[in-house]
């Protein structure tokens, strides 16, 4: 799989106090961050990346010929 660029953000300490602003941030890191990783584990999975599929195809050209011995 081709690497996509993607910086996933860093989700910070809890503060010691509740913070609706803080725990508002913090949902929607926590869901863009697995968004983000799900699109990538569905481009991976479909080959749908251009580099990935004709890596994966070079690939298997060559384990077609690869000795069973």
């Amino acid at each position: 799989m081709s690497h996509t660029g993607n910086k996933y953000l860093v989700i910070g300490v809890p503060p010691q106090e509740y913070d609706p602003v803080e725990a508002g941030s913090f949902r929607y890191t926590l869901s863009q961050n697995f968004q983000d990783i799900g699109t990538d584990v569905k481009v991976a999975l479909e080959h749908s990346d251009k580099t990935a599929s004709l890596s994966l195809r070079r690939f298997q050209f060559l384990l077609m010929g690869a000795s069973n011995g």
